[in-house]
């Protein structure tokens, strides 16, 4: 079975049919997915979702591009709500979390790199206190990220989610002790760099994600993703790494059931 460590079920774009593709995913060989929050909204659509079904968890966290509406909201009244939603028996992480400089220098009203820091290590404190696992979003702020993750070092487990860095960018998060979240990019004709990320990190560092319904993978791409798309994503890692396809799945599984803490017997 596959699991998929990060999805987004909650989105609009699943409106018309999300309980006939959740409940086709152990057809299709998907037994676990974690839906990730991006904002208090999200976060507690996840937690509804997830108990409507019983291999579904959720994570809940401020994305970083939503950090001004909870800096208007106030940190402690944020703090608090997240708290909350942390509590919840199938909240198994923080998340997602992390730096997004993308575009800057294009959209004026995106969050000024301070706040975005600012909240990051807000959120990574409300992790450690909580002991949860951390989901990382980077996207263009690679050298920030890893001055955050490594000033928290020891504290909590962490993936960086859509890892879309470097193979010496990847080495650097793994000497940190994080996981990498890897989907649909590395089956892209034009991504090799992911498949050289894929190709040196051990696999016990490998988590596999969707990011549904976003970063859909060949031969589906321009479609909207969804977990059962997976099995491309492991065949793909499979031949980079020169293992079964039963290989990747059986231990990409114990990783997410190790990072996110889940019980095995709880996806029985």
């Amino acid at each position: 079975m596959i699991f998929d460590t990060h999805v987004h079920y909650d989105d609009r774009r699943f409106e018309e049919d999300r309980e006939e593709v959740l409940r086709g995913l152990a057809a299709a060989g998907v037994g676990g997915a974690v839906n990730i929050g991006c904002d208090l909204a999200s976060s507690e659509a996840g937690r509804r979702l997830a108990g409507q079904y019983p291999f579904l968890y959720f994570s809940a966290g401020i994305y970083p591009d939503n950090v001004g509406e909870a800096e208007a909201q106030g940190e402690e009244k944020t703090l608090e709500a997240l708290r909350r939603l942390l509590a919840d028996p199938k909240a198994v992480a923080v998340g997602e979390i992390g730096l997004d400089y993308h575009g800057e220098d294009r959209w004026p009203d995106k969050p000024s790199r301070a706040l975005q820091q600012k909240w990051l290590r807000l959120q990574l404190d409300l992790a450690a206190e909580a002991d949860k696992p951390v989901v990382i979003h980077s996207r263009d702020a690679a050298q920030d990220t890893l001055d955050a993750v490594r000033s928290d070092a020891g504290r909590t487990a962490k993936v960086l989610h859509c890892f879309s860095y470097s193979r010496e960018v990847a080495a650097r998060c793994l000497d940190e002790g994080c996981y990498l979240g890897i989907g649909g990019v590395v089956t892209f004709r034009n991504g090799r760099k992911m498949k050289d990320v894929v190709d040196y990190m051990p696999t016990d560092r490998i988590l596999l994600e969707t990011d549904c319904p976003y970063l859909t993978p060949e031969p589906f791409r321009g479609r909207r993703n969804q977990s059962s798309y997976l099995p491309y994503v492991v065949r793909t890692v499979a031949e980079l790494k020169g293992i079964s396809t039963e290989e990747v799945e059986r231990i990409t599984w114990e990783n997410a059931i190790r990072f996110y803490r889940i019980a095995p017997g709880d996806l029985n």
